[in-house]
């Protein structure tokens, strides 16, 4: 249906998610496979790679700012790819002092849960030339993704608005505008 990666939920006592799905799904797709988590320390890593993950998720606001970077070095020693989400101004700073070469914008405020598409537009005149951005949370509709597409925005982490769906391959056509 035109997905170019899949975010797998691993964590468990929050969101259900499961170790083993990464393993189940990686049988199944070709696809590269962002393991989705609280990443707190090296061993989720190791977890990651030999469980089937491309990729990890960093959490700047959950993160230290020594530790974003010991990580992010450490996943990509491990040929992870590294998505530094940030929803601040702070975490932003921390994620590039981190070296973060792809970063994630979550509209989705972790504190209060309000979701506000407009953060990814007051962020990211802040962010270099050539880094990849992921725009993360409430997008689901298509004149959102062409909006952000004319700020320079190209990846978008899509989530409740396909989990939501009757037919999420539909919902995926739909963002992609492709019917």
């Amino acid at each position: 249906n035109g997905a170019s990666a899949l975010s797998v939920l691993t964590e468990e006592r929050f969101f259900q998610g499961s170790l083993s799905y990464l393993e189940r799904i990686k049988k199944e797709v070709s696809l590269p496979l962002l393991r989705k988590d609280f990443i707190l320390d090296g061993y989720q890593l190791l977890e990651a790679k030999s469980f089937g993950a491309d990729a990890v998720l960093l959490i700047a606001a959950l993160l230290d700012p020594l530790l974003l970077q010991e990580l992010r070095d450490q996943a990509h020693g491990l040929s992870l790819d590294a998505l530094v989400e940030v929803h601040t101004e702070a975490e932003l700073e921390c994620a590039l002092k981190a070296g973060a070469s792809l970063i994630g914008i979550n509209n989705r405020d972790l504190r209060t849960f309000e979701v506000r598409v407009e953060t990814t537009e007051r962020l990211l005149p802040l962010i270099p030339t050539g880094t990849l951005v992921v725009c993360e949370s409430g997008i689901d509709n298509l004149e959102q993704i062409k909006r952000l597409e004319t700020l320079g925005v190209h990846i978008f982490l899509v989530g409740e608005a396909l989990m939501r769906a009757p037919d999420p391959g539909a919902k995926l056509r739909e963002l992609l505008a492709k019917d």
